[in-house]
C-alpha cells in the first residue's frame, strides 16, 4: 500500500495540512473515525509533486477545501460544543460536516459532549453516511462522551432501524446503568421503549418466530412499569399488538382495560387489535361486543380489521351480522375483497339462501366503490356454479 505523499499548502489549508500529520493515515479511503472524508484527499491527490507557491494560494484551492476553511474561520478560538453542533447542523454536505467535526475533535482543550455528538449522528443518518454513524455510536459506548438522553435515543433510533445493529443490546444496558450510578441520570423515557417496542414486533412473523419475541415484549413492559414510566396510548397498543399477534388475548385484554389507569383513551387501533385477535382466536362474539362499543364512540377500524370480522361472522353462520359490518365498512370509503365477498355469498350459498345471496350481490354491484365489474363477475360466476344442482 503506497504511503500518501505529504499535502501542501497549495490545496489544503494548514489545519487540514496539520490534521493529516497527526492521524498518519496510510490510505484516506479507509473509514477511519478521525480520517480526513475521501473528497479531500482526491483533491490532494491531482498532483503528486506539490511545491509551495504562496502566490497561486487561492487560486489552487478546490470550492470543497474554500468552503471547509470559511467555516473554520467562523469557529473562533475558544469555541463550545454548542458551536460545533451548529456549525454542522448548518452544514449541507455531510461529508464536510464529518470533516468538521474530526478537526474540532483535535483542537487543544476542546472535547466533544453530547450535543456535538448528537448533531454528528443525525447528520450521519441523514446524509446515509452508515458507517460514519455507527463508528460515533461506538465511541459513544466507549466514553467518548458522557452521553444524555436525546443521545441515547437518537443512538437507539439508529440501531433500530439498522437489522444487523437490532441486538445492540449494550446500549439499553447503558442507558440502565446510568439511571442509578452518573451523577447526571440516564434513564431511559418513553420515547426509548416505544422505539425498542416497535423494532422487536417487525421482527413478529410466524407464530413461533413471534413467540420467541413476545418475551421480549413482556420484559420491556416489566421494565418500563418499574422505572416509572408512564406509557401512553401508543406504547400500550404496541404491546396489545404483540400479545394479540400471538393470540394471548386474555393478556391483550388486560392491558386494554389498564389504558384508562394511565390518563389514556383507547383509540382505533387499540380496539382493532383486540377485535382482530379475538376472530382470529375464534372468540367472534367477543369481538362483536367490541367491535360495538368502537363504533359507539365513533372509531372506525381498518380494513383489514373489518375483513377479519366479517369472515369471522360468516363461517359462524351470523350472515346478518356480517351483512351489516359489510355495508358499514362500505359507508366509511373501504371495501372488502373478493375473498371476503366470497367467504359471505358462499356461506349463504350453503345455509340454503342462494337467492338472497344473488340478490345481495346485484345489490353491491350497484352500489359505488363496492366493487369493479371483474370482481363482480367472478362472484356471479362462483355463485352459479355453486348453486348448480350436482349428480
Amino acid at each position: 500500500m503506497a504511503v500518501l505523499l505529504p499535502l501542501s499548502n497549495r490545496l489544503l489549508s494548514k489545519s487540514i495540512h496539520r490534521l493529516l500529520l497527526v492521524s498518519q493515515i496510510p490510505n484516506c479511503t479507509h473509514p477511519h473515525p478521525f480520517a480526513p472524508s475521501r473528497r479531500l484527499c482526491d483533491s490532494s491527490s491531482q498532483n503528486p509533486n506539490p511545491t509551495f507557491d504562496p502566490n497561486s494560494n487561492a487560486r489552487g484551492r478546490s470550492p470543497l477545501e474554500k468552503q471547509f476553511d470559511t467555516w473554520v474561520d467562523r469557529l473562533r478560538p475558544g469555541f463550545t460544543a454548542d458551536d460545533v453542533a451548529a456549525a454542522i447542523r448548518a452544514q449541507a454536505d455531510p461529508d464536510l460536516a464529518l470533516d468538521l467535526f474530526r478537526w474540532t475533535a483535535l483542537r487543544p482543550g476542546y472535547r466533544h459532549t453530547a450535543p456535538a455528538y448528537l448533531a454528528m449522528l443525525q447528520v450521519a443518518v441523514s446524509g446515509r453516511r452508515y458507517a460514519h454513524a455507527e463508528a460515533l455510536v461506538d465511541e459513544v459506548l466507549a466514553g467518548a462522551c458522557p452521553p444524555d438522553l436525546p443521545l441515547f435515543n437518537a443512538a437507539v433510533r439508529f440501531c433500530c432501524s439498522r437489522r444487523h445493529l437490532f441486538s445492540r443490546a449494550d446500549l439499553f444496558k447503558k442507558m440502565q446503568q446510568r439511571s442509578t450510578t452518573a451523577h447526571t441520570p440516564c434513564r431511559p423515557s418513553i420515547e426509548t421503549y416505544s422505539m425498542l417496542l416497535a423494532a422487536v414486533l417487525r421482527r413478529f412473523g410466524k407464530p413461533p418466530v413471534s413467540y420467541v419475541y413476545l418475551h421480549s415484549v413482556r420484559s420491556l413492559a416489566r421494565q418500563m412499569k418499574a422505572s416509572g414510566v408512564i406509557p401512553d396510548t401508543f406504547t400500550l397498543n404496541l404491546v396489545i399488538k404483540a400479545y394479540s399477534k400471538c393470540l394471548e388475548m386474555d393478556e391483550a385484554i388486560r392491558v386494554f382495560k389498564e389504558i384508562g389507569l394511565y390518563g389514556c383513551q383507547p383509540n382505533e387501533f387499540s380496539y382493532g387489535y383486540i377485535v382482530q385477535g379475538l376472530c382470529q382466536k375464534g372468540w367472534v362474539g367477543k369481538s362483536m361486543d367490541y367491535f360495538k362499543e368502537m363504533r359507539a364512540k365513533g372509531l372506525a377500524p381498518t380494513a383489514t380489521v373489518y375483513m377479519a370480522l366479517v369472515c369471522g361472522l360468516a363461517l359462524e353462520r351470523r350472515l346478518d351480522e356480517g351483512i351489516e359490518v359489510v355495508f358499514d365498512m362500505l359507508r366509511n370509503g373501504m371495501a372488502p375483497d373478493l375473498l371476503t365477498y366470497r367467504t359471505v355469498l358462499e356461506e349463504m350459498c350453503r345455509e340454503g339462501r342462494a337467492d338472497a345471496a344473488f340478490e345481495l350481490l346485484e345489490e353491491l354491484g350497484r352500489t359505488k366503490g363496492a366493487m369493479d365489474r371483474r370482481t363482480y363477475s367472478d362472484l356471479l360466476d362462483g355463485l352459479h356454479w355453486l348453486c348448480q344442482p350436482r349428480e
